[in-house]
C-alpha cells in the first residue's frame, strides 16, 4: 500500500494560549509562547504505523511538513516536493495532495485540523482516493479523523474500504467571538472503520437542574479553584453563579470571583490553588471530554485537578462511550476506564472513558 503523508506544522497552536485556532494567528501564538503540537502527533501515528505495517511504501513532503517525522518513525520515505517557503499555508497542502495523486497513493493521512481536513478534501474532489486525518487542531468537527494518533496509524493500516463522510469547518473570528456555526466544506471518501469520530452536534437537553446543582457545590466549597471548561453546559453553571463565562473558553472561579476569563494553559496554572476541580463537559456525537475544543485543559492542568464530568441526560443518550485524547497517552489511560457523570441536581450516570 502506499500512502502519501503530511504534516500541518502548525495545527492546534493556538490552543493552549487561549487563541481557539490558528488561521491567521501563527504569530501571535508564537509570541505567547505557543509549542508546535502537530509535529509529536505525526511522531506517534508513523511509529505505530511502522510497527503494524512496516512494509508501507510512504510518500511525503518536505521540510517541515512531515518528512523529518517520517524518517524519526524508521521509514523511508519518498520525498515529493517541499513547501515555497519557511511559513506552509493551504497553497502547500494542495500541493502535497496533488503530489501524492499523481503518485498513486492508496490513502492521504494527514495530522491538522478541520482547516487542513477541508485543504485536503478540495485537493481530492474528483477522486476517490480516501483521506484520513489524524487530530492536531484546537476544533476537530469533521468525521474524517480518527479518535486518536494510534488509532490512525490502526484504520491505515487495516482498512478495506472507504465510504464518504462530512469535512466540516467554522470561521475561526466568529468562534474567538463564541459564535459556534459549523459549515459542511466537503464531502470525502474516508476509510470505514470503527475509531473514527463522529461529526459533532450541537444539540443537547436541559440542564438548568444540573447547572444549580453543581453551583451548589462551587459555592459551599469557597477554599476551591473550580476550572470551568467550554460549551453550553457548563456555561449554564456559569450563569447560576451569576457571570456571563466564556462560551468556547475556559474560566477560572474561586470564592465568588472569577480569577481569569478566557484563561490560556499558563493563566490556568498560576491561578490553581492547593485544591482545583475541572468541570468539563463531553463533545455531542463525539463524547470527548479533553483533546477536541479545549486545549488549554493540558495534560500538565488536569494532573494538578479533579475532574467533574457534566451532561445532560440527552447529550449521554447518544453517546456510547467517553474519549480521551491530551497528547499525553499515560495521562489517557490513566483516565480510561469508569466514571460517574452528573446529569442532574444530584443524579449521576456511569459512564465509560475508552
Amino acid at each position: 500500500m502506499r500512502i502519501g503523508f503530511l504534516c500541518n506544522p502548525i495545527a492546534g497552536m493556538g490552543g493552549r494560549v487561549g487563541l481557539k485556532g490558528t488561521d491567521g494567528k501563527v504569530a501571535e501564538a508564537r509570541a505567547r509562547g505557543a509549542e508546535p503540537r502537530a509535529p509529536e502527533r505525526a511522531r506517534r501515528a508513523l511509529t505505530a504505523l511502522r510497527e503494524r505495517a512496516p512494509d508501507v511504501d510512504l510518500l511525503a513532503w518536505g521540510e517541515p511538513m512531515g518528512a523529518t517525522e517520517a524518517r524519526e518513525a524508521g521509514f523511508d520515505p519518498e520525498v515529493l516536493g517541499a513547501p515555497d517557503g519557511e511559513e506552509t499555508g493551504p497553497a502547500d497542502t494542495r500541493a502535497a495532495v496533488e503530489a501524492f495523486q499523481n503518485a498513486d497513493a492508496d490513502l492521504v493521512l494527514f495530522v491538522g485540523g478541520d482547516g487542513t481536513a477541508a485543504d485536503v478534501a478540495e485537493a481530492l474532489e474528483g477522486s476517490r482516493t480516501p483521506m484520513l486525518g489524524v487530530p492536531a487542531g484546537v476544533k476537530v468537527y469533521s468525521s474524517v479523523f480518527a479518535v486518536s494518533p494510534e488509532d490512525a496509524a490502526y484504520v491505515a493500516a487495516t482498512f478495506e474500504r472507504a465510504e464518504r463522510r462530512e469535512v466540516m469547518d467554522i470561521d475561526e473570528d466568529d468562534y474567538r467571538e463564541g459564535e459556534v456555526n459549523p459549515e459542511l466544506r466537503a464531502v470525502a471518501f474516508v476509510p470505514v472503520a470503527d475509531r473514527l469520530q463522529s461529526s459533532k452536534q450541537l444539540g443537547g437537553g436541559t440542564v438548568d437542574a444540573l447547572a444549580e446543582g453543581v453551583a451548589d457545590d462551587v459555592r459551599a466549597s469557597p477554599d476551591r479553584t473550580w476550572v470551568l471548561g467550554p460549551g453550553s453546559t457548563v456555561g449554564a453553571v456559569k450563569e447560576e453563579l451569576g457571570f456571563e463565562g466564556s462560551p468556547i473558553g475556559v474560566d477560572v472561579y474561586r470564592d465568588g470571583e472569577v480569577l481569569v476569563a478566557d484563561a490560556s494553559e499558563s493563566e490556568i496554572l498560576s491561578s490553581l490553588g492547593e485544591d482545583n476541580v475541572i468541570v468539563v463537559t463531553p463533545i455531542g456525537g463525539q463524547g470527548f471530554v479533553f483533546g477536541r475544543g479545549n486545549p488549554q485543559l493540558s495534560p500538565t492542568v488536569i494532573r494538578e485537578c479533579e475532574v467533574e464530568i457534566v451532561a445532560s441526560r440527552d447529550k449521554l443518550d447518544d453517546l456510547r462511550v467517553l474519549r480521551v485524547d491530551t497528547d499525553d497517552p499515560e495521562l489517557d489511560e490513566s483516565l480510561r476506564g469508569w466514571v460517574k457523570v452528573r446529569v442532574g441536581k444530584f443524579e449521576r450516570r456511569m459512564m465509560k472513558i475508552v
